[in-house]
């Protein structure tokens, strides 16, 4: 394998989460304010704000006990936010500010399952799991009504529109829709038109009429002076949620006459729109194809003239309320990310394919979300031409697709093809020119693809659909599940990688087999060319990453590192490195030549199975089982430049520390070095500081005139010196002079002195200890000495 020619300047060390696009809806209850600017929508323990222009999530609100929240309402004058969770809390949210203004408990015996405002955005009513309806004044603070008599869960509970009638509406589990008089205190009526359990309440602007929705796929409209039933309307669905209407001529919805009209949404996946007095279908939506378009949810914000409906799996749809024209389109959830890619030329959108029929395309600049409809099962693959406008898909409805993406980055499908005869787990297309895909499927199966010269652009698809895709060769390639397919950069070569735990080379556009790639010990999820050398990588689920020699298919290096399955990999700095993602929810950068892991990325919880980077080299794109899709970029530069600046501000510390020194400027030296937050280079300022004569009263001179952090600093220090008998002197010397001059109250105010002080006592006793000994070992040699000199030998007479 010939060396790339890259300094090691240009490897990569290193990548930072730059975004992250997470679930912001799990399902339940979603709501807009009057003016259509903001959208409220539970997940999980949260209730997130999100802002309906760009996307984005504003705030997301938690309550203390941190249990998952089972209702909220936000008040008709937009003021106040009202969330109940598990924990049987009430929570009232100044939810601009994302502040708790008030806790209480709901007294209910078990979570509140759905709450309302009245229209003067004082009381709020909370139907709960107990059966039991409650009334509490908001601004009073206190409970003012509690009415039982509901069988079940109480799901739906609302306010007459005229706060004058104090009326209250609820409906149970046992179908019937309850009338509370607040006045008497009583049950006024009974309503029992319903065979199955009420979706919806809604009501006329007059308040004369009250319509009802249920999952018998019926809508009846009441009389609310009477209390009766006017009429029952079929619609022929189980409808979830329905929405009267404003009583004006809307052409675009069929609407045409003055009287009653409502709109419903429910299992079918439209809105329709009914008349109610002769009970037809005046307008219905048309329907796109695929499951998980189910319409959980419907709200109409009549302010911003603006519609709200929910899809099953998780988007919410923006309308124009007056023509249901889409205005905006939201992921709420993603489920598993099973695959992801940069779309566009200069890599301005990504398209994700989750556990869904549905692609959804981000553009990451605003947020703003395109949902993409043809697929009739779960897509599991994807893949991007070189130019970046045209993509491709494959999925478990054994159908492949072809998508186009026009300037304004709206996206159309332009060709689908057909042949496979099970799920299409891979694709790839031609790397130099839009010529041809490559499939790989669970039968064993390779197909190529040719895509014709022209294809239609975005927006002018015929009458007849997309183009159909004819597969130009079809080959069996392996024994088991193929699980990817390469294209190599010259487009003359194709690499597979199966379950069968060996991958293949083969010449295009024939199909023939060019060689066997055998070693790994289980499946292979990945094959992937390098951009640059005669060499394939493949990943395994023995957790390995392989290189392989195309000339010889020799094994040239193993990566070891992944605890699990490496499911994806990718070469990034001109074929010098790569990038693997593994079932441990890991991302390692390898270099090549040295065999190293350079860095571990770990910011998912569960399986990567889509990886992805970027054209020029500077971002990669992940995601993951988690339901997280994450952008990284490369830091490397920025980080090396950091580094840098931070080396060449160290030399010119250390000069300025070397010169105080030399001036004996010893306060400006110790506060410059603590500031460097080195303890060796504080110790050789202490060490300069005992060495002049006056060591002493220079050393507590100097440390009292430091400031209380630096003190702080000076002891942390202390306790490092202290461990070692060399330097420990100096340790016992600021120790010393921080105990004579500090007060006790002051010295226990420091920050972590208690660590500090567990710390230093067992090594200054220990230094204590070996001082004693030393000074008896001393005593006892001056002992010895002294009983070891001789006498004095007794002077001659002198000679006479």
């Amino acid at each position: 394998m010939a060396e790339p020619a890259a300094g090691v300047g240009r490897f990569k060390s290193n990548y930072a989460v730059e975004r992250k696009i997470e679930p912001f809806y799990k399902g339940g209850k979603v709501q807009l304010d009057e003016t259509g600017q903001h959208l409220f929508c539970v997940c999980g323990t949260r209730v997130n704000i999100l802002d309906v222009a760009s996307g984005a999530v504003l705030r997301s609100l938690e309550q203390e006990d941190q249990e998952d929240i089972t209702a909220f309402d936000l008040s008709p004058d937009n003021e106040v936010l009202v969330t109940a969770s598990r924990a049987l809390l009430l929570v009232q949210w100044a939810w601009q500010e994302g502040s708790i203004t008030r806790l209480w408990k709901a007294i209910h015996t078990a979570p509140v399952a759905t709450m309302a405002f009245d229209p003067t955005s004082t009381l709020l009513a909370t139907g709960g799991c107990d059966g039991a309806v409650r009334v509490w004044d908001i601004v009073r603070h206190y409970g003012t009504h509690h009415f039982r008599g509901s069988q079940g869960v109480v799901h739906l509970v609302a306010f007459h529109p005229e706060p004058a009638r104090l009326l209250l509406f609820s409906s149970a589990a046992d179908t019937a829709i309850r009338v509370w008089s607040l006045q008497d205190r009583s049950c006024l009526a009974v309503l029992t038109a319903h065979y199955s359990a009420v979706t919806s309440l809604t009501f006329s602007a007059d308040g004369h009429t009250m319509l009802s929705s249920g999952r018998d796929k019926i809508c009846i409209v009441w009389d609310l002076h009477s209390l009766q039933a006017m009429r029952t309307v079929p619609v022929f669905e189980s409808v979830e949620a329905a929405v009267l209407l404003p009583e004006e001529p809307v052409p675009e919805l069929g609407v045409k006459s003055p009287g009653l009209h409502f709109l419903t949404a429910g299992d079918q996946g439209m809105l329709r729109v009914w008349e109610a007095a002769s009970g037809q279908c005046v307008h219905t939506q048309q329907q796109l194809p695929g499951p998980g378009r189910e319409l959980t949810h419907c709200t109409l914000a009549q302010a911003a003239g603006l519609l709200l409906s929910v899809t099953a799996d998780h988007n919410l749809l923006l309308y124009e309320a007056r023509s249901l024209q889409l205005q905006k389109q939201f992921a709420g959830y993603s489920e598993e990310v099973l695959d992801v890619r940069f779309l566009g030329p200069e890599d301005s959108h990504i398209v994700v394919a989750s556990n869904s029929p549905c692609l959804k395309v981000f553009e990451l600049q605003t947020s703003a979300c395109q949902i993409l409809h043809g697929h009739t099962d779960i897509v599991l693959a994807l893949d991007v031409f070189r130019k970046g406008w045209l993509f491709a898909s494959c999925g478990k409805d054994q159908s492949i697709r072809v998508w186009k993406m026009n300037k304004a980055g709206e996206v159309t499908c332009v060709a689908q093809g057909s042949g496979h005869t099970h799920s299409v787990g891979t694709i790839c297309c031609s790397r130099l020119k839009e010529t041809f895909l490559v499939t790989g499927s669970q039968d064993c199966t390779v197909k190529l693809w040719s895509l014709p010269e022209a294809l239609p652009s975005p927006g002018s698809v015929p009458v007849g659909g997309p183009v159909l895709l004819q597969a130009q060769a079809t080959q069996r390639c392996h024994d088991k599940d193929i699980n990817s397919v390469a294209v190599a950069p010259n487009d003359k070569l194709l690499a597979t990688g199966s379950q069968d735990r060996t991958a293949k080379l083969w010449a295009l556009p024939q199909c023939q087999l060019l060689g066997v790639f055998s070693g790994h010990r289980r499946g292979l999820w990945c094959v992937q060319f390098s951009p640059m050398d005669q060499v394939l990588a493949t990943a395994s689920a023995d957790g390995t990453v392989k290189l392989w020699a195309l000339q010889d298919f020799s094994c040239l290096k193993t990566f070891e590192g992944h605890d699990a399955s490496v499911l994806k990999v990718a070469f990034v700095s001109r074929g010098t490195q790569l990038l693997s993602s593994g079932s441990d929810g890991l991302v390692k950068l390898w270099t090549i030549k040295n065999n190293e892991c350079v860095r571990t990325l770990d910011a998912h919880e569960d399986k990567i199975w889509g990886l992805h980077c970027s054209r020029l080299d500077d971002r990669a794109l992940t995601g993951a089982s988690d339901s997280c899709i994450i952008l990284w970029k490369d830091v490397t530069e920025v980080e090396q430049a950091e580094e840098q600046a931070k080396r060449e501000e160290q030399v010119v510390k250390q000069q300025e520390l070397d010169n105080l020194l030399h001036e004996k400027r010893y306060l400006r030296a110790l506060g410059l070095a603590i500031s460097l937050d080195r303890p060796h280079t504080v110790l050789t300022v202490i060490q300069a500081i005992r060495k002049d004569p006056e060591s002493c009263e220079k050393l507590e001179a100097t440390v009292l005139r430091l400031r209380r952090d630096q003190k702080e600093a000076l002891l942390r220090f202390c306790v490092t010196w202290n461990t070692n008998s060399r330097h420990c002197h100096e340790a016992q010397a600021v120790l010393g002079v921080l105990l004579r001059h500090e007060a006790p109250e002051e010295l226990l105010a420091y920050e972590g002195v208690q660590a500090s002080l567990e710390a230093l006592l067992p090594y200054t006793e220990r230094h204590f200890q070996r001082l004693s000994r030393t000074l008896q070992a001393a005593t006892f040699l001056d002992f010895l000495w002294h009983n070891m000199k001789l006498p004095p030998l007794p002077v001659a007479p002198s000679a006479l």
